[in-house]
């Protein structure tokens, strides 16, 4: 089942994500690709992407990942590991439920960077996708 439509409906609905300029390449149920084509204003100081713009893509690829067996979710918890500087033209992220119940889902993400076709890993992330409680403070 083909979620891209429902994905793009949450992200435009997101000026953050908008702003850092994610897209969706994939979601179907239990699984979401998110692209990023690397600029200028997404790297640091020595010319890697930021870790805050690939923890970004993380949370989303989760949360998309969660979301699609859960519906209205928050992240609840996650972790990142930085495995290698993340260069390139591009990052993929590729977030999948590993196992959920009826309010969370436990999610993994795999972010690689691309050049000339070929993917490297920069970074590695698990986290916890929480059904969104119907009554929240502020909502």
């Amino acid at each position: 089942m083909d979620l891209i439509p429902f994905g793009q409906a949450i992200l435009d609905a997101q000026p953050f994500s908008k702003e850092v300029g994610v897209e969706i390449a994939r979601f179907e149920m239990g699984f979401c690709e998110l692209t990023l084509e690397i600029e200028e204003r997404h790297k640091q100081h020595n010319g890697f992407v930021h870790g805050g713009v690939t923890s970004t893509l993380a949370d989303m690829a989760l949360t998309f990942a969660g979301g699609s067996v859960l519906q209205d979710v928050l992240t609840l918890e996650w972790k990142i590991n930085f495995l290698r500087p993340g260069v390139g033209e591009r990052l993929v992220a590729r977030g999948q439920v590993m196992s959920h119940g009826a309010t969370q889902a436990v999610c993994r993400c795999d972010i690689f960077a691309v050049t000339d076709g070929e993917e490297k890993i920069v970074a590695a992330a698990q986290g916890t996708i929480a059904k969104r409680p119907t009554k929240m403070k502020g909502s």
